[in-house]
């Protein structure tokens, strides 16, 4: 097991740097995680809401729990975890290295801290997508679900990857590319158990990246992390950059 002495100086040396987070980074700021103790999937049954077979189903009800979800989103704030990151990747970029943040989540916190080199490897909650024409685009404040498409008038959906569904194309070849040649890899607060991206931890360790993980519980990821930091996203980014 790595120091925290040793992170902090691979992190001040590495010219490529990969994170990924995981809906733990996204807690303290008021949004439900899936599959802890207080999860939204010990209440909600995902077959239910987060397949295309529930949306063919029944759209009415998909549509709704996503409004509600929606506005749990617009109510958050970025914390000081999102913050964080956004510093360490001015760093990175400030000394003429490469950054690359890859998010399971949903809720466009990191894009709205600031984040900049940034692939929302699940889509983005506050977009909704053209059943017809494909067409993307950003959620109003006030909306009636479910949504028209504003090009043709369709029926839209809400625009992220449900359960049986492909990743936006580009987004994963990018998130292996980054954390196959990083020097250090982050994983935060991610249970390391949702497939593809939990393969991300395993792909930077195996090409040579000095990995560490912050996640209150064990993982597993863990076995394979040089530095483990059992700590939430918020507590373990401010100790791992503290005096950087």
């Amino acid at each position: 097991m790595g120091s925290l002495e040793e992170a902090r100086k691979r992190l001040e040396e590495a010219r490529k740097v990969a994170v990924l987070t995981g809906a733990g980074i996204s807690k303290p700021s008021g949004i439900p995680t899936f599959r802890d103790a207080e999860g939204l999937w010990k209440e909600f049954n995902p077959l239910e809401y987060a397949t295309p077979e529930a949306y063919a189903k029944d759209p009415e009800k998909v549509w709704a729990w996503y409004a509600w979800r929606i506005a749990k989103v617009r109510e958050a704030r970025p914390n000081p975890a999102h913050q964080a990151l956004v510093e360490l990747e001015r760093r990175v970029l400030e000394r003429g290295g490469e950054f690359l943040l890859v998010t399971q989540n949903v809720d466009g916190l990191h894009a709205r801290a600031g984040s900049r080199n940034l692939v929302e490897l699940h889509g983005n909650i506050l977009r909704a997508r053209c059943e017809a024409c494909g067409h993307r685009f950003p959620l109003p404040e006030a909306f009636t679900p479910p949504p028209s498409c504003p090009r043709c008038g369709h029926r839209a959906r809400p625009d992220v990857v449900w359960f049986g569904e492909f990743l936006p194309e580009g987004a994963w070849e990018r998130a292996v590319r980054a954390f196959s040649e990083a020097d250090v890899a982050l994983v935060i607060g991610t249970s390391a158990e949702v497939e593809p991206a939990a393969s991300l931890g395993r792909i930077a360790y195996a090409s040579g990246a000095y990995l560490v993980e912050v996640n209150p519980e064990p993982t597993p990821l863990t076995p394979l992390a040089h530095l483990s930091l059992r700590q939430g996203a918020v507590e373990g980014m401010a100790v791992l950059l503290e005096g950087l």
